[in-house]
């Protein structure tokens, strides 16, 4: 499994306008292939500041929603709304030990 964090930044008067299309995004990624779960976070101290945290099953499954058609529609939409290109960095689970999961740690 994979965990995908993107980091997107949007104009001050625009930060309603990206919630609606972020919830968009949302709806449509939990029915592609390989989607586990997400979530929408938006900061507390900076509304403009937002943080896409998602978990897909492997990167294949990731890079193939990241490139879809659907996805670059909508994030076209997205961009002019960002002060700047989003950050997306994917993360893999790191195992210690022996351990069944990435979520447990050996003792």
């Amino acid at each position: 499994m994979i965990r995908v964090i993107i980091e997107r930044h949007c104009h001050p008067d625009k930060v309603a306008e990206l919630e609606r299309l972020l919830i968009d995004l949302r709806a449509k990624a939990v029915r592609q292939p390989g989607y586990v779960s997400g979530e929408t976070l938006q900061s507390v101290d900076d509304p403009t500041h937002w943080l896409i945290i998602s978990t897909w099953t492997d990167t294949e499954q990731w890079k193939a929603w990241e490139a879809s058609p659907e996805r670059k529609e909508d994030m076209a939409k997205v961009a002019p709304l960002l002060t700047g290109p989003e950050k997306i960095t994917v993360f893999k689970f790191s195992r210690r030990g022996t351990a069944a999961s990435a979520h447990t740690i050996d003792r």
